[in-house]
């Protein structure tokens, strides 16, 4: 009788513990709240330069808060100005090429091939009265007069002065058309070229300041000045201020009464009096934890699923990892569906 009295009492206190320790997992299905517990979660950025050269400044520190568009660190670009002043160079020489070929022939080249022509025909002129002269001398002389040497010489050099007016008359032609198409066409392409090999150096400056892209706080500064820079070596990890959320996970027995959208309220040790409003943006579709391969029906309601609140923190009091409590208002679910 003695033995029941103390094993009654004992057995009594491991309901009560049981009772206590399934607690958090098994929410009264009949309770218009479910209580949860979980850890903040932030997400991250790595930031890295796009280009590799050595690191010249970093300017924040671990802690620092930054705002979009915040230059973080810069990279060396000595070499890259002067490749820069290059290319600019470069530009302008194909635009007065591209230019001098639109304005066309100039008065002054035009008249110049003009005169060269009329040189031509003069010319040509006297070479042609040479060899009507040989010819008839040695027709009046029946050819004592004159050799045949003589004679093929003079008309040799009026051959020679007949095809020059002709290249002369083509110069002066193509001097008035002015440029071909053609050439226009060739010139403004590598003019056009020029300005995008110009486009790709200015970027590469621009990318040589790493910019915070959102607003966050740094987590870690991963370089120092003198490293050497790359794509694949982050400079500094961010952790993004907005949005907040806290992972927590949920029972099996009250997954059919928490949908995405619900709202919740949050509530940290350090602020137990002041909640923080949420809304559950995510539900796994798939069991976290399982105690066995192969449940029974008794052990498929141990069954726990991650849930993600998003939480309002306009007072950043809120940091990675911390301890939460999350509370859902499940009287509401009604009105969610």
């Amino acid at each position: 009788m003695e033995i029941k009295k103390i094993l009654v009492p004992v057995l009594l206190l491991g309901v009560a513990a049981a009772a206590v320790i399934l607690q958090p997992w098994r929410t009264d299905e009949t309770s218009d709240e479910i209580v949860l517990y979980g850890n903040v979660d932030l997400r991250q950025v790595a930031l890295a330069f796009k280009g590799s050269e050595r690191v010249q400044e970093m300017r924040v520190e671990e802690g620092d808060s930054v705002v979009p568009g915040q230059v973080l660190a810069v990279l060396d670009t000595t070499m890259l100005t002067l490749r820069i002043r290059q290319a600019r160079a470069q530009v302008r020489v194909q635009q007065e090429g591209l230019n001098r070929l639109v304005a066309g022939s100039r008065p002054q080249e035009i008249a110049q091939t003009e005169a060269a022509s009329n040189a031509a025909q003069a010319e040509l002129n006297q070479a042609r009265q040479q060899l009507q002269r040989v010819r008839n001398i040695n027709v009046e002389t029946d050819g004592q007069a004159v050799s045949q040497f003589d004679i093929e010489s003079a008309e040799a050099r009026f051959a020679i002065a007949e095809a020059n007016l002709n290249r002369a008359q083509q110069v002066q032609a193509l001097s008035i058309d002015g440029p071909a198409s053609e050439d226009i066409a060739r010139a403004d392409a590598m003019l056009e070229a020029a300005n995008a090999e110009l486009a790709v150096l200015e970027q590469q400056l621009e990318d040589a300041q790493l910019r915070a892209p959102i607003a966050a706080i740094v987590r870690s500064r991963l370089l120092e000045p003198g490293d050497m820079a790359s794509p694949q070596r982050p400079a500094y990890n961010l952790a993004i201020t907005q949005p907040k959320w806290v992972r927590a996970y949920i029972s099996e027995v009250n997954l059919g009464r928490v949908l995405p959208g619900q709202s919740a309220s949050v509530t940290t040790d350090s602020h137990p009096e002041q909640s923080l409003q949420g809304t559950v943006g995510y539900i796994s579709s798939v069991a976290e934890f399982t105690p066995k391969s192969v449940q029974t029906e008794d052990l498929r309601t141990s069954l726990v699923y991650e849930i993600r609140v998003r939480v309002e923190d306009p007072d950043n009091r809120l940091r990675l990892g911390m301890p939460a409590t999350v509370r859902l208002d499940a009287d509401g679910l009604g009105a969610q569906r």
